[in-house]
């Protein structure tokens, strides 16, 4: 079905597919319908225009990339999909193909060049963020006003991703003699960070979280983009950091009808309550609450 309107996380879009590469492997037969296969370890699939990039180097970076994200996490979600395809296009912001083309494919667009393999993992970590938070699928359209939560967390959750990609990446190479690249990712990582730390204390978040939201509460109210929420990035990481369980909470996102369009109170109830249902460890949603006093 081609030829349907496909919507894109932040716009509805028509565009032409383009040609896919599949990632050569025994599993690409099975599904995840007994759940025996997880995000982590569902198929790569590879399509779009990566222009020089070889179809082996991109997978083995996403690889690392996933694997950084989600390993050692709990991945509990009822709704995974069954395969993962990653499209490269030449212009235009990364996001999420809210397709109806292959229902149980998740599907993900960056805008990545050459073997510019830290900004490919950083985008990629981002968008599958999404994916995690269980916002793929054709009906996953965000909404406002509290979208800016999870657009903040799967910000945070890239930039961890990344640093674990950079330990891992260092230890075991995915190409020949090329563990110093892993310093390459830290610089990467750590620029972005600089950036969002000032773009915190731009914003007021040194008068506290509390104090923040109160204050962007009203701009929340029709603008949830991550630059919108730039302020909470560091925060966030922060609780991935400190409390690595958390990460797992972020499959039990966006499980309940309205999704992110429910006031934050409400929000954070029923990712509680999601938690709760999937046995999740439910730190996140009580940790949020407790910062906003």
């Amino acid at each position: 079905m081609m030829g349907d309107i496909m919507v894109r996380r932040r716009a509805v879009l028509r565009q032409c597919l383009l040609g896919t590469i599949l990632r050569p492997d025994s599993a690409l037969g099975r599904t995840n319908g007994a759940r025996n296969m997880t995000l982590l370890d569902i198929p790569l699939e590879l399509g779009g225009n990566w222009e020089q990039s070889a179809p082996t180097d991109l997978l083995a970076v996403l690889g690392r990339m996933r694997a950084g994200c989600l390993d050692d996490t709990q991945l509990l979600s009822d709704q995974q999909p069954e395969r993962l395809r990653v499209d490269d296009h030449l212009s235009g912001p990364p996001y999420v193909w809210l397709h109806s083309d292959v229902p149980t494919t998740a599907w993900v667009v960056v805008d990545a060049r050459t073997r510019d393999w830290c900004n490919l993992a950083y985008q990629f970590g981002h968008e599958l963020g999404h994916v995690f938070c269980n916002s793929w699928k054709r009906d996953a359209a965000p909404a406002n006003p509290s979208q800016w939560v999870e657009e903040a967390l799967v910000e945070a959750f890239s930039l961890r991703g990344l640093g674990r990609m950079a330990d891992g990446w260092e230890r075991e190479p995915p190409f020949p003699n090329d563990s110093a690249y892993a310093g390459s990712i830290r610089q990467y990582r750590e620029a972005i960070l600089v950036r969002y730390r000032a773009q915190a204390a731009e914003q007021g978040m040194g008068a506290g979280f509390a104090a923040w939201f109160k204050q962007r509460a009203a701009h929340f109210a029709e603008h949830g983009g991550v630059g919108d929420a730039a302020g909470a990035v560091p925060t966030m990481l922060e609780l991935f950091e400190n409390e690595p369980s958390a990460v797992a909470d972020l499959g039990a996102l966006n499980r309940w009808p309205g999704r992110s369009g429910l006031a934050l109170p409400d929000y954070l109830t029923h990712w509680q309550a999601s938690c709760v249902e999937l046995k999740t460890p439910n730190v996140a949603p009580g940790w949020i609450s407790q910062q906003l006093g």
